[in-house]
């Protein structure tokens, strides 16, 4: 079976130009979605995936209705694999039902994974070569004698903990976590 997916980031814009792909492209059943390709959470396209079954083929018309970062699409297609459902993107002219298609996404994937593996490296260089120089990451520490300003404010029972942060410049966070840890 041939299940369509179709997303647009805003309620404002309209899918029809996808819809229409999808139905010519032999679509039974179309799953349609107005959110952003960057939320995790996509109610459609979940539930999508639960009514999919082994040897069904989900049909996109671009790869990037099913997320924004080519890490996602890869971690989605993977689980697709996982599932036996098959991809096609319309525009990009994919088709993972085909040994050349199949071919060319898995080449994608091998570039994404290099390209992730060259960032942690990158990172990696980046911050040995700045702990050779002395520095350390990280946020910089509070000042105690204004986190024990802060605590004694609170415990004042004077102040709003807005105005401690104020006058102190201690974040509620960091005052609660240090109440919690004092305590």
């Amino acid at each position: 079976m041939k299940i369509g997916y179709c997303r647009v980031s805003t309620s404002d814009q309209s899918l029809d130009l996808q819809i229409d792909a999808l139905e010519n492209a032999g679509c039974e059943k179309i799953y349609q979605e107005k959110i952003s390709g960057m939320k995790d959470n996509r109610p459609q396209l979940n539930e999508l995936v639960e009514y999919a079954r082994q040897g069904d083929i989900l049909v996109v018309y671009k790869l990037d209705r099913l997320g924004r970062s080519t890490k996602k699409i890869i971690e989605f297609s993977e689980q697709l694999e996982r599932l036996g459902i098959e991809l096609v993107s319309i525009r990009d002219n994919i088709n993972t039902t085909t040994a050349v298609g199949k071919a060319m996404f898995r080449m994608l994937a091998v570039l994404a994974e290099m390209e992730r593996d060259l960032i942690v490296e990158r990172t990696k260089a980046g911050l040995e070569s700045a702990r050779a120089r002395g520095r350390r990451g990280g946020r910089p520490k509070t000042d105690i004698k204004k986190v024990e300003k802060a605590i004694k404010l609170y415990n004042s029972q004077q102040y709003t903990v807005k105005e401690i942060e104020e006058m102190t410049g201690v974040s509620k966070a960091t005052l609660y976590r240090s109440i919690k840890e004092k305590g």
